[in-house]
């Protein structure tokens, strides 16, 4: 599926002012609201995961986005599409990761109904007040690049997974059961008095890069050293396109300035120009234009 293509297509009929972060801020209500799909055997597998972590990262892929805004995320519902084969059991388990997950974060509703396979549609809403709410459309040339969480591990997780294998289990648990990076998202909104990007790393961190480098019209330089990573990843032989590529790690990126990031993990700046910058060994720069980074980015089953 073509997904960027379609929510071009959406945004040129619906012609929204709200349409294009992950989150719509609605700044008269004071909250942001956000939605995601999850699909058999495209988003996950029923034999990789556990009905347990299934409601588990079907809320926090939703909380992470919340997350991503800035704002506090608040509340939950769910719609649920079960198969025949689905019992209670399962049900059961799913809402207990739900719960779980959401640890201060209330589900008030939702539907189930009947389907084919199973479908995950989860809406949440978060609390704008007293926090600068982000847009990936704020990075401009001066700032600083800062990031949260490990990246690859993820991916390794999946690959470990798609291959039967069971070891190292840290890397399973980080695709199966991801946490949302809720107090570096707290310690920016709450403090931060300038306006700023920040994406979560969901469909990889190059993506999320080039989606603020693309939406405010600048170039963004990285370096590849300063990206925190599991130093075990290095048993793949393409670890490095784990850590760039590799998607579901829910790690958040922010563009700030410099004086703000002082007291972050800073892996680059922005600059003037288009597109990501990579800077690898040796001091190498390769740069990535839009296209290039799309024709690389995470893809689900």
């Amino acid at each position: 599926m073509k997904e960027k293509e379609f929510i071009n297509i959406i945004k040129s009929v619906l012609n929204s002012s709200y349409i294009g972060d992950d989150c719509a801020y609605l700044k008269k209500s004071g909250i942001v609201i956000t939605q995601d799909n999850l699909v058999e055997n495209i988003h996950f597998r029923r034999d990789f995961m556990t009905p347990y972590q299934l409601g588990w990262k079907s809320a926090m892929v939703n909380i992470s986005d919340i997350c991503a805004s800035g704002a506090k995320p608040s509340c939950l519902t769910v719609g649920l599409s079960l198969p025949a084969d689905i019992d209670e059991d399962f049900v059961r388990e799913f809402y207990k990761g739900l719960k779980d997950a959401s640890d201060g974060v209330e589900i008030v509703g939702g539907d189930i109904t009947g389907a084919d396979k199973i479908f995950i549609s989860v809406a949440a809403i978060g609390s704008a007040e007293g926090r600068m709410i982000s847009s990936r459309k704020n990075a401009k040339a001066g700032q600083k690049i800062i990031i949260s969480g490990l990246h690859g591990s993820s991916a390794a997780g999946l690959r470990l997974l798609m291959k039967g294998e069971k070891e190292p289990q840290k890397f399973i648990s980080a695709h199966l059961m991801p946490g949302a990076q809720t107090e570096f998202s707290e310690k920016i909104a709450l403090n931060i008095k300038e306006d700023y990007a920040m994406m979560d790393t969901s469909d990889g961190l190059m993506d999320a890069i080039s989606q603020i480098a693309d939406a405010s019209g600048v170039n963004i330089e990285i370096d590849f050293s300063k990206i925190p990573f599991d130093e075990d990843l290095k048993m793949f032989e393409d670890y490095e396109d784990l850590i760039l590529f590799g998607g579901e790690d829910y790690g958040l990126v922010a563009s700030v300035s410099e004086e703000f990031a002082r007291d972050f993990t800073v892996i680059g700046e922005v600059k003037e120009g288009s597109g990501v910058t990579l800077i690898g060994d040796n001091n190498v720069r390769k740069h990535f234009s839009k296209s290039d980074v799309e024709e690389k980015i995470f893809k689900h089953f």
